[in-house]
């Protein structure tokens, strides 16, 4: 059977005759499509692996319309036959959210967001000429019945996971009047659905280019806008959000050519800025706390933050009595604590040793403290690098054996695994003052596998935790041999 690397490495030639140097996965984020990073000796490119052949179907088909109309989108090099993989340009790894958070509220972060947004405008205007809404990936509007797909997605994966009583009857009656409220709007072009920071790359020479629009479908203006300025991540000034909805409005009513009632369509802008908090809420309960994403789980308090801002300075106009008790139960101290992770501190004691060993030569690691032992995963469920030749003299921390283990193996499941079970030792031992924790990785050899393993799961806890680490390899010997 071919490997996605290969197969990658085959539609190149097609694009680009030079020799590929290197093919490199990007990190995941919510998608489950797979991207890459293709160097060759005269330029790069973006390859995305997909096993979701509606969702390519549709991001080639809205890509090549809007490039069609000079749009800020990339463009598509080549597909394959079987509608897995395609190549497009590659506009670098720095988004909008990159910017923000290296340079601040800066001059320049605000000029790209306003620049973004004028982007915007011209891509829902101009990208809906002639397009065939019957190509979206869901729905082709996004009209009541998407609106309630929201409000039911934040009830069943947020909501409902909370565990706490209230009246669903009712809750159902709260959504079915904001849902027919919100679906009344006197403006209706390309609808975005996903326009936030991470989708907005900027290029060296400070433009930027919009990627992951395969959502998108024919709706309110409002709703991308509402997705940018009150992304949790971001946390932007109130004083940014007034004055890029005014920059924004510009912008949209040049496309347009007429100038709009701007009160009309703020009102129905607040009640987007809501829907889209609460889609949100929704998606980061079921990546988090469904699926045991770390990322998502960490983001869960930041939009609570967001949305408790927003409840306390505007009003919908529309009485709701469940869902607004709902939404003040969601933003109470109470829930924002239960999502707020446990740090370490300065005088936080616990320290987590992590050890990298063989089976065969090492056996399992002792443990110098009083604990008396810690935490053993045996990685040999996993394909062995090591049994291929090119890897035999490197190890796990080498970028080949990374790139096979990413890319071939089972292993970013394992670990998914292991973050969900040893999250709970760690955050007990933060909360009781414990000293230690240690954490092993068996391998045969201990050289590929469960190197890999203890530096990934290093990474995790530093990031999450910001906990003291040591980390051992313990047969780092005869890695080498």
């Amino acid at each position: 059977m071919t490997s996605v690397l290969e197969q990658i490495s085959k539609l190149q030639q097609q694009v680009d005759a030079s020799a590929v140097l290197s093919i490199q996965k990007i990190p995941q984020s919510g998608s489950e499509r797979i991207y890459y990073r293709i160097q060759t000796s005269t330029s790069s490119y973006i390859a995305t692996y997909g096993e979701n052949i509606k969702e390519n179907e549709t991001f080639l088909y809205f890509a090549r319309h809007f490039i069609n109309a000079d749009l800020a989108v990339p463009e598509i090099y080549a597909q394959n036959s079987e509608g897995t993989i395609y190549i497009q340009e590659d506009f670098g790894d720095i988004s909008l959210l990159n910017v923000l958070e290296h340079e601040g509220f800066s001059d320049r972060a605000f000029s790209l967001y306003a620049k973004s947004l004028s982007y915007l405008a011209a891509m829902q205007v101009q990208g809906h000429e002639q397009l065939d809404y019957s190509k979206a990936l869901t729905s082709a509007s996004f009209g009541k019945e998407a609106i309630m797909a929201d409000l039911l997605y934040f009830k069943y994966y947020f909501v409902d996971a909370l565990r706490r009583p209230y009246d669903k009857q009712k809750l159902l009656q709260d959504f079915e009047a904001l849902s027919t409220f919100l679906s009344h709007t006197a403006h209706r072009y390309f609808m975005f659905r996903d326009f936030q920071s991470r989708n907005i790359l900027i290029t060296q020479d400070d433009n930027c280019k919009f990627i992951d629009f395969q959502g998108g479908m024919h709706g309110a203006p409002q709703y991308d806008v509402a997705s940018l300025l009150w992304q949790a991540k971001a946390n932007l000034p109130q004083q940014w959000k007034t004055d890029l909805l005014e920059s924004y409005l510009d912008a949209f009513e040049t496309e347009i050519n007429e100038k709009i009632n701007r009160d009309n369509f703020k009102t129905q802008y607040n009640g987007y800025v809501l829907i889209r908090m609460l889609q949100v809420l929704g998606a980061y309960g079921f990546r988090g706390l469904f699926e045991r994403k770390a990322h998502f789980l960490t983001s869960i308090p930041f939009a609570l933050q967001n949305l408790k801002s927003f409840l306390a300075a505007h009003n919908l106009g529309i009485t709701l009595p469940e869902f607004d008790a709902i939404l003040q139960r969601c933003i109470s101290d109470e829930v924002i604590q239960q999502f707020t992770n446990i740090k370490a501190t300065a005088d936080t004691r616990l320290q987590v040793t992590i050890n990298s060993f063989s089976y065969l030569k090492n056996g399992y690691p002792a443990d110098a403290t009083a604990n008396g032992g810690g935490f053993v995963f045996d990685c040999r469920g996993i394909l062995n690098p090591g049994r291929k030749d090119e890897y035999k003299k490197q190890s796990g921390e080498d970028k080949p054996v990374i790139d096979y283990l990413e890319n071939e193996t089972k292993m970013t499941d394992f670990l998914t695994n292991v973050y969900n079970v040893i999250d709970i030792s760690v955050e007990d031992y933060i909360t009781r003052d414990f000293e230690s924790l240690m954490i092993n990785f068996g391998c045969t050899g201990g050289q590929h596998r469960s190197v890999y393993a203890a530096n990934a799961v290093a990474r995790h806890l530093k990031n999450k935790y910001g906990v003291k680490l040591e980390v051992n390899h313990l047969n780092k010997e005869n890695w080498k041999q």
